[in-house]
């Protein structure tokens, strides 16, 4: 039991943290945050930590999957690939 809850957080964990670092580029482009600074500043740290966090929770989603049912392992493995695709997408379009 302990397990298939460690697996289901580690499916959703990684879209929400994809998710939060989209909101947060949209908003700095949005509002103009930390525009003409020479360095990176808090929100792109903030990104980069939230893109990093993904990868541990990444590997145990992979380690505690049933690969028996790799239809239904798929899912949630694609919606984890699109969900940083969308996250990363805005950072390379816009060069930032």
């Amino acid at each position: 039991m302990a397990n298939e809850r460690v697996h289901r957080i580690a499916a959703i964990a990684p879209v929400i943290l994809s998710l939060l670092a989209l909101a947060l580029v949209t908003a700095a482009v949005a509002f103009g945050w930390e525009r003409g600074m020479k360095d990176e500043g808090a929100v792109a740290h903030t990104w980069q930590l939230l893109i990093a966090a993904q990868a541990p929770l990444i590997a145990i989603f992979l380690v505690t999957a049933d690969w028996r049912r790799f239809g239904r392992e798929l899912w949630p493995l694609a919606m984890q690939v699109s969900a940083l695709a969308a996250a990363l997408a805005p950072v390379a379009f816009l060069r930032l």
